[in-house]
């Protein structure tokens, strides 16, 4: 039947072709007409699909607090007001995207995340009712297709951890409880903001833009929120896993010759994540199989004689230093040896360790030192 399809579509398609045109002319007409319209079919079907995210993001956070959307409710025209002011004026935003290419330090773009105790800080900091019922003002987006993968989901749960400084205070009622029963939302709304970080930690720009940091930010917040982060990590942890894994590849592909401000945003980025003590275990167990894997690759080389990646032995050393930092975190926070931690991986790496740093420590003495101070940190979990 299909080849009878075929060759019917073949006939037709010859006897209807305009004068003047051959067969393969025609049929690539057809072709890209086909294809011209699938694509607005398909541009429709995502636009109606945002719709759809973006309404049910609303109702759940109108089942988690009803008087919390009520009084944002009162702001919404003067919030569109503010965001179609800033959509007049993209150049305000395409200026901060410009840069030399010669900074290879800059640790700027990330200094307004502060530090652990910031983020804890800021969860206490309730003031007045009226200060925290006023909507989250739109953040100051370019309206681009990338910019655009982080509005929405940004929005959300900025609303979403509003509601809960809200209620911690005492100011809102507040039922978390239907996080577990609409996991479509909160799993979207967090695929998105991951997919869009990654979009922007693959093309860097400096300084980084507000609105990545935002996202940054937002994320954060949320997995070292002790009451919603039980919730996000339930229902996105393959997700969350497949995001560090992405940072990781990114932190090890890197080739371009400025590449080092990028891949120190990434490490700061991977260094936070590690703040959950859950993202923290298997954010370790991912480091040290990379690790092995390039210890065990760079030995094969050294015994040969044969060449190795040297642009990745560089970007290796990114992620013995987040691996390092982890561990130490670890030991500390548990007060325990993280030995205790234990992991398939642990193992793996620890055998033949030995061995691997005898061989190595002549010719890269720096990176012998690594795989030994982590070696450490695995079976004392303190530097000697």
């Amino acid at each position: 039947y299909l080849k009878i399809s075929k060759l019917a579509l073949a006939f037709a398609i010859i006897r209807s072709k305009p004068p003047g045109k051959s067969s393969k002319e025609y049929t690539e007409y057809l072709a890209k007409t086909v294809s011209e319209q699938d694509f607005g079919w398909k541009w429709k079907v995502e636009v109606l699909e945002a719709e759809v995210l973006r309404l049910r993001q609303e109702l759940l956070l109108n089942r988690i607090s009803p008087r919390f959307c009520l009084e944002n409710r009162k702001q919404d025209t003067s919030a569109e007001t503010l965001l179609g002011q800033e959509s007049v004026n993209p150049a305000s935003c395409s200026s901060q995207l410009e840069d030399s290419g010669c900074d290879v330090c800059n640790d700027s773009a990330f200094d307004s995340l502060g530090t652990a105790s910031d983020f804890h800080q800021s969860q206490h900091n309730v003031n007045t009712s009226k200060h925290w019922l006023e909507r989250v003002p739109p953040l100051n987006f370019c309206h681009t297709s990338k910019e655009q993968s982080l509005t929405a989901p940004v929005h959300f749960l900025q609303r979403l951890l509003e509601i809960r400084k809200l209620s911690e205070g005492g100011i809102l009622q507040a039922d978390f409880s239907e996080l577990e029963n609409d996991s479509f939302t909160i799993c979207n709304s967090v695929s998105q903001l991951l997919d869009g970080l990654t979009v922007f930690y693959k093309s860097p720009k400096f300084p980084s833009p507000s609105f990545l940091n935002e996202g940054v930010r937002v994320l954060i917040s949320l997995i070292t929120d002790t009451k919603l982060s039980n919730h996000v990590l339930k229902k996105c942890f393959k997700k969350m896993e497949e995001f560090k894994k992405n940072l990781i590849q990114i932190i090890l592909r890197n080739r371009s010759v400025n590449r080092f401000q990028a891949l120190n945003s990434v490490s700061q980025m991977l260094g936070l994540l590690g703040r959950n003590n859950i993202l923290r275990n298997s954010l370790i167990s991912l480091l040290l199989s990379e690790v092995r894997r390039f210890a065990e690759q760079l030995l094969q080389s050294h015994q040969v004689q044969s060449v190795y990646d040297i642009t990745q032995y560089e970007n290796m050393f990114l992620l013995c230093m987040i691996l390092e930092q982890l561990l130490q975190n670890e030991a500390e926070e548990s007060n325990i040896s993280s030995s205790d931690y234990g992991g398939e991986e642990k193992i793996k790496f620890l055998k033949n360790l030995d061995e691997i740093i005898l061989h190595l420590s002549d010719e890269f003495p720096l990176f012998s030192l690594y795989l030994w101070r982590v070696s450490v940190l695995l079976n004392s979990g303190q530097m000697q």
